[in-house]
């Protein structure tokens, strides 16, 4: 079994997605590894670019940065040793595939865009795909 030290976690605060950062809370845990929460604000699902939208995308990223606070503070209190966060904007797929000196990367079968799911293909297909690391899909 690999040793696993630096565990990301994909968190877009669906049911899913916490369902696997309690996962990867227990394999950081398990292998006194790193816990990253990886946010990403998908732009493209704001439609055409516009003052608006880079606004919007703002506030929104301001928002995140509170909610990921709160899930790191939540995990540090289940016992995992460090514990730190991102949030950025643009592809889920394309940044949560190129995350450095990552190991593992955790991520719910399904996350809040299920439009996206029928239409592309999920975010965990391409996680899966394309990852350079390990890939836990949590149901």
């Amino acid at each position: 079994m690999a040793n696993y030290l630096k565990i990301a976690v994909a968190i877009d605060f669906s049911e899913q997605s916490l369902k696997a950062l309690d996962r990867a809370s227990q394999l950081a845990k398990e292998h006194n590894a790193i816990l990253q929460l990886v946010n990403v604000i998908d732009t493209k699902s704001f439609g055409a670019v516009s003052a608006y939208d880079l606004k919007y995308a703002e506030e929104l990223k301001k928002e995140n940065i509170l909610k990921m606070e709160k899930l790191e503070k939540e995990a540090l209190q289940t016992g995992v040793k460090e514990v730190e966060s991102i949030v950025e904007t643009g592809s889920p797929k394309g940044i949560l595939t190129q995350l450095p000196q990552v190991d593992l990367i955790v991520c719910g079968a399904t996350g809040l865009n299920r439009m996206e799911k029928m239409m592309l293909g999920s975010v965990a297909e391409k996680v899966v795909r394309h990852a350079l690391c390990d890939v836990l899909i949590v149901r």
